[in-house]
């Protein structure tokens, strides 16, 4: 007899053998039960799960000659027939290579025969995803009013990609990722058929790198068993799947308690040497450090995937770490894998993200730091003694959040006003730790000086004051003020060139435009402009654009920047004017408006 693969050796027979899918064969043996089959399925799910698998089973109970419990006898010469393939009534089509409409034609007209020897004729269509549109479009009135002895079954992977219509039509039928202990529990089943003897480690491995599908687990038992022999352990599984030990984990979180950047470089070339996937190590390692996170939430080690010896070892490692810490670690090594798609030196990636993971500093609650802070506050208001408490205050915690700056001395300017002892001196007053005002909860940091130490003191830039600049200053340089604005701002450079400067009273300077366009330019810049002009006369002065025709303005003929107001001819205007109203008013005194 030819070898068979664990895979199609051990396939489920009846509904009861199908693992991890008791929703989806408990209501198809009860429709069977009360005669509700309908006219097309639709089976969804992952890999291996169980969906083509489970509508044979269902193809062959509807045509069993002799059903137990409307299960399939696989005994009878119609079960037979349809386990061997040879089956005229049960047609299994691919869909990826018989996508076309003209094999969806050809099914069309094969309906319309009636079953040879079973009860229903069935169409399996595996992949069905890979239809065309046309296809499923001429598949459409066929499925949805098909001859009675006709009953369609989908298998796909992806069910987002089969049209609504397609849908609309069939009972859908969504099969789970199958979970690990169950796995495990048919593997164990059939090693103790086989005769083979695998211990529980070997067996959780095996499951897990199945990643919840039944014929992926299958596979790779078959693999282990060609290396391994009938006697299989966890570490032959590891050497021939070329798993990651386990220990390297737990090495790494030794190596980030002690800070160890160096141990953690020499774990890289480790792991290199020895011909482990650097993705499939950053993989295991987020999962590590999920399964810490987990212990350290749960207090309790019933979710972790692992055997017994780790479990312990989680539970007790889990406590050298905080939760903010775990969760930072989690980001950083997720980061790192998804960055290996984008590198050609995973080498490099891996080391640096162990390189970070041991710079990192330890996360600090600010509840804590809020704690400090009030008992502080409460020992200085009791006891009175500022020395005292700052003495007693953990400054390295609040150096993570306070400003470094705070804790160290800053320059004073030298006042005017010193005591007579300190006048002709170059050495200034210090000042207490703590500036502390009465009924404030607040206070300030000053470090103390030092002995012998002399502060450095500065003298405030001296400021010429506006009475010093005459008018005629402002004259002199205003081609340097234009030159200089057209550098900053060609366009209002051009303006101010076109514009003169007509007085300066009480630190206002009051240039003269000819019309809207240019004052309204100057107003809309005239921050820049004032910058301009104070650093070129060394001054603070204000700048006021206004409306003159080339004369001295004689009444109310210019517009002030407080009142934002434009100018108003020197003819009177009428009392009706719509510039008169106060709702104009305001918008020519609060937004700037312009007349246009």
């Amino acid at each position: 007899m030819t070898y068979q693969v664990t895979a199609r050796k051990w396939r489920p027979m009846v509904f009861d053998d199908v693992i991890g899918q008791s929703h989806v064969s408990d209501t198809l043996r009860n429709a069977l039960t009360q005669n509700r089959l309908a006219h097309a399925f639709i089976f969804s799910g992952t890999r291996g799960c169980g969906k083509t698998t489970t509508a044979r089973i269902l193809a062959r109970a509807v045509n069993c000659l002799n059903p137990k419990n409307f299960e399939p006898c696989n005994e009878c010469e119609i079960c037979k027939e349809i386990i061997d393939g040879r089956s005229l009534d049960v047609i299994e089509i691919d869909g990826a290579s018989n996508r076309s409409i003209d094999d969806i034609r050809n099914l069309r007209e094969s309906v319309r025969y009636p079953p040879t020897r079973g009860k229903k004729k069935i169409y399996i269509i595996d992949e069905v995803h890979m239809l065309t549109k046309e296809a499923f479009n001429a598949l459409l009135k066929t499925l949805e009013e098909p001859p009675s002895h006709v009953l369609f079954i989908f298998a796909t992977t992806e069910l987002h990609k089969v049209p609504a219509t397609i849908l609309s039509r069939c009972q859908r039928y969504d099969f789970r990722r199958i979970g690990l202990e169950e796995i495990v529990g048919r593997l164990k089943f059939i090693a103790e058929q086989e005769k083979i003897s695998i211990d529980a480690d070997s067996l959780l491995i095996i499951a897990k790198k199945g990643d919840g599908s039944m014929r992926d687990a299958q596979s790779i038992f078959d693999q282990v068993i060609s290396f391994c022999g009938m006697t299989i352990t966890a570490k032959l599984v590891g050497d021939a799947l070329n798993i990651v030990d386990q220990e390297l984990f737990f090495r790494v979180s030794d190596i980030l308690r002690n800070k160890d950047t160096k141990a953690a470089l020499d774990l890289v070339q480790e792991v290199v040497k020895s011909g482990y996937d650097v993705k499939e190590f950053v993989s295991g390692l987020t999962e590590h450090f999920r399964n810490m996170l987990i212990v350290k939430t749960t207090n309790s080690t019933h979710l972790i995937e692992e055997s017994e010896v780790h479990r312990k070892r989680y539970g007790a490692d889990s406590t050298a770490f905080v939760l903010n810490d775990l969760l930072r670690f989690i980001k950083v090594a997720t980061d790192t894998e998804n960055s290996f798609r984008f590198t050609s030196q995973p080498r490099f990636k891996l080391e640096m993200m162990m390189v970070q993971l041991t710079k990192m500093e330890q996360s600090i609650k600010i509840d804590d730091l809020l704690v400090q802070i009030d008992e502080m506050k409460k020992k200085l208001h009791s006891e009175g003694n500022l020395s005292n408490g700052l003495n007693s205050f953990d400054t390295h915690s609040v150096s993570r959040v306070v400003p470094k700056e705070v804790f160290e001395p800053s320059v004073e300017y030298k006042s005017s006003q010193s005591s007579p002892s300190a006048q002709g001196s170059n050495v200034a007053v210090p000042k207490p730790k703590f500036a502390v005002q009465e009924n404030q909860p607040r206070y300030t940091f000053v470090a103390p000086v030092k002995k012998n130490e002399e502060k450095q003191t500065l003298e405030p830039p001296a400021v010429q004051q506006n009475s010093t600049i005459v008018f005629s200053d402002i004259q002199q340089r205003w081609g340097t003020i234009v030159d200089e604005m057209r550098k900053k701002k060609i366009s209002v450079g051009t303006i101010l060139g076109e514009t003169s400067p007509l007085d300066l009273i009480n630190g206002t300077l009051r240039i003269a435009c000819s019309d809207d366009f240019h004052m309204g330019t100057l107003f809309r810049n005239k921050e820049i402009l004032s910058e301009t002009i104070n650093t070129i006369v060394n001054a603070r002065i204000r700048i006021e654009p206004i409306l003159h025709d080339g004369g001295l303005p004689t009444k109310e003929t210019f517009r002030t920047t407080e009142s934002k107001q434009f100018a108003v001819e020197s003819a009177p205007k009428p009392t009706s004017s719509i510039e008169d109203h106060p709702l104009v008013k305001k918008l020519y005194s609060d937004f700037g408006a312009e007349r246009v």
